[in-house]
């Protein structure tokens, strides 16, 4: 395992600078719950960008392209000054939800550009692997939209290593864009090495675990319902009662080391290695200043170690996906041996 012990640095992506910490704007309005009003959205994005966040990261998916209009509604003439991140490959309703077709991902990417308010897109994921579609066909596509001037690099998400260099044969893979925390280890089984292999970037998103790590959600069957975490077992009654007695041992981690749960669970992942980024997502100002302030904690070798014996894949319980989404990912599902 490579430690950094440096956090704030910048960090490359794609040919250019971003600071450790970014935004993942998924939680303005997809996927979980309390979602904010249009209004709401657009003024947390701009709190970000005046925070000093240069790093915001969107979809075709979240609300159904809304998501991405709410982002380039907030950046407006700020465009210029951060990096800009989208997905396609992936859509909510009816019909074929996963769709790594080149004709579909060069269609998607002009509707985030119109979404979006922009020429260019500085780093484009296929969102999730398309089974029915090798993942050189995709990259193909991408790559042709790179050449093209609509996007400045492209990534990929939800995938194993052996995807990862399948398509960097094709052209390559700026990042990937992968859960991992420290309760979703999945990109140490393979992934990490093989982003070291080829110069890619590891995006992590869920770095505080959907929540979880930062300690505040007690009783997870209270969370409203179509909240996205129902269909999770980690928050299942079944697992949950064992997952929340990780989280006393952490937080004394936490007060030890001067620092909350939640920039601590930050700074873990921006620990793994000056080639990984994160991108919290929130709908909180004040949650985004405790994320951001992941960037200044000191952590040493020893720390990083403390962290990994309190969470970790044995001592954490349930699978991180259901059976259904499970078949949606090409990550690692288990470790390797």
């Amino acid at each position: 395992m490579t430690v950094t012990t440096d956090l704030s640095s910048p960090r490359a992506l794609a040919g250019r600078t971003v600071r450790p910490v970014g935004l993942g704007c998924m939680n303005l309005n997809h996927g979980y719950s309390s979602f904010l009003s249009d209004d709401e959205a657009v003024a947390l994005v701009r709190a970000a960008l005046e925070a000093g966040v240069d790093h915001f990261d969107t979809a075709t998916l979240y609300g159904t392209g809304r998501n991405e209009e709410l982002v380039g509604r907030a950046l407006g003439r700020h465009r210029s000054e951060v990096f800009l991140a989208s997905k396609g490959g992936l859509a909510g309703g009816v019909g074929r939800s996963v769709d790594g077709r080149p004709e579909t991902l060069r269609r998607q990417v002009e509707d985030s550009l119109r979404r979006l308010g922009t020429e260019f897109i500085d780093l484009y994921y296929l969102h999730r692997l398309d089974p029915e579609v090798p993942v050189e066909d995709s990259a193909g596509a991408l790559a042709e939209l790179v050449e093209a001037g609509k996007i400045g690099a492209y990534g990929l998400s939800e995938v194993s290593g052996p995807t990862l260099e399948r398509a960097h044969a094709v052209h390559p893979v700026a990042a990937v864009q992968n859960e991992y925390s420290l309760w979703t280890r999945n990109p140490e089984w393979g992934l990490l090495q093989a982003c070291r292999r080829t110069g890619t970037v590891l995006v992590a998103f869920s770095p505080l675990g959907r929540g979880f790590l930062t300690g505040t959600l007690d009783d997870p069957s209270a969370l409203p319902e179509g909240d996205m975490r129902h269909a999770m077992p980690r928050f299942s009654a079944g697992n949950y009662p064992a997952n929340r007695s990780l989280l006393d041992p952490f937080r004394a981690e936490a007060a030890r080391l001067g620092t909350t749960p939640a920039a601590l669970s930050i700074a873990w992942v921006l620990a793994q290695g000056p080639d990984v980024v994160a991108i919290p997502g929130t709908t909180s100002a004040a949650h985004l200043r405790e994320d951001l302030a992941a960037q200044e904690v000191g952590l040493t070798a020893a720390d990083v170690t403390r962290l990994d014996a309190i969470i970790n894949h044995s001592t954490v319980r349930g699978h991180r996906y259901s059976e259904r989404q499970r078949s949606t990912i090409d990550t690692e599902d288990s470790p390797a041996g």
